[in-house]
């Protein structure tokens, strides 16, 4: 049995999912600031406490630690309407660093190899000298 509730449609957004979406927040410069100052100057037993009445994450500190070290708070855009855009790397220059980190890789595994090499050139030439002194050695006499 089905009631009038039941056959009304459920109004969902022009995509088709019912929940609308959430929006990023963003934090100024001063808020940052005033955070990890308080993070930092926090006893241990504190610090957790602060996260979660902020509702942060502890790579939100170490991220604006990192960034007020760097001077990039003082200099950061004031009006949240306005983010920091991310400077895009092109095509060329991810290749060139996906090159560089392969070369690095081989470059590691070439020097493993000669190790090797060498080691088993050592093993080869300890085991010839002594398939040879064998030979030259007389067996004991049993009388």
């Amino acid at each position: 049995m089905s009631t009038p509730a039941d056959d009304q449609p459920i109004p969902s957004t022009p995509a088709g999912d019912p929940a609308p979406r959430p929006s990023r927040r963003v934090f100024s410069p001063e808020y940052k600031l005033a955070i990890v100052t308080e993070y930092e100057n926090a006893p241990n037993g504190e610090k957790g406490a602060i996260l979660r009445r902020e509702g942060l994450y502890s790579s939100h500190i170490i991220e604006w630690t990192r960034a007020r070290d760097a001077a990039a708070l003082t200099s950061g855009p004031a009006d949240p309407s306005t983010p920091a855009k991310r400077s895009k790397k092109s095509a060329e220059q991810i290749e060139l660093e996906k090159l560089r980190r392969q070369n690095e890789k081989l470059r590691s595994d070439l020097a493993k190899t000669r190790i090797a090499l060498d080691i088993m050139g050592k093993a080869h030439a300890l085991l010839e000298g002594l398939s040879e002194s064998a030979e030259n050695d007389e067996p004991p006499r049993t009388s």
